[in-house]
């Protein structure tokens, strides 16, 4: 996908907010900021599709990018979304496999984009870098057996209560107690796992309870007590 000409300032391009380079030497940063290419990427472009070989892994300045696998049937399962502060495709890089997911930006944002043999270089020479790593891919695998275990056993009113919650503590919310992350009602169901219609109905439910509130894709949360509650978080 072709580019924008308009390059992002050397502080946009910053990995001083990424954890895993805190324990790279002066050096070996130096080499990353040389081998690192840093772009704009707007809504609905696609960083990398499932089931390609991985040519180097991403690392988000700015933005949201959502990650998720296809079923047979071609529905989306939106896995997990990165923001900044996040690195992306890392996984496939080290396991010597090809992308099990698809990463597509929904918010507009600035990505910086490192080769594969540089990781697989600090991985092997840098063991402060390495176990930063290895803790990141233990948490993202936490995550994941959370996540199936809330699948196999929560109904999906209880799902879509934690996916509201979990969506506050990863997001924020405005002045307003309004979710700072827009998603279609079509994502979100993605996200729980369920029909869009399923969605559509459970949130008219919940404004008609009083726990949030609906303007368009915008979901203002009135009651975090009672969602919390409700999603047995």
């Amino acid at each position: 996908m072709k580019r924008s000409k308009h390059i992002p300032t050397e502080e946009e391009c910053s990995l001083n907010l990424h954890s895993i380079f805190k324990h790279l030497t002066e050096e070996e940063m130096d080499m990353v900021n040389f081998e690192k290419e840093c772009n704009y990427f707007k809504r609905a472009e696609i960083l990398y599709h499932e089931g390609r070989r991985m040519t180097g892994f991403y690392c988000v300045n700015k933005g949201v990018v959502k990650i998720y696998k296809t079923g047979i049937d071609g529905k989306e399962q939106i896995i997990a979304f990165a923001q900044r502060g996040n690195i992306l495709g890392y996984r496939s890089i080290l396991s010597n496999e090809n992308a099990c997911t698809t990463a597509k930006v929904i918010e507009d944002g600035i990505l910086c984009y490192l080769p594969a043999h540089l990781l697989l270089e600090l991985v092997n020479n840098n063991p402060g870098f390495s176990f930063e790593v290895m803790k990141l891919a233990c948490q993202e695998l936490g995550e994941a057996n959370s996540y199936i275990t809330d699948i196999a056993q929560k109904t999906v009113r209880e799902r879509l209560a934690e996916v509201l919650i979990l969506l506050k503590e990863k997001f924020g919310l405005d002045s307003n107690n309004t979710l700072q992350i827009s998603l279609t009602r079509e994502e979100l169901a993605n996200i729980v796992g369920t029909a869009t219609e399923s969605v559509i109905r459970l949130l008219s439910e919940f404004k008609s309870d009083g726990l949030v509130e609906l303007n368009g894709r915008k979901i203002k949360i009135l009651d975090i007590q009672a969602l919390t509650k409700m999603g047995n978080i």
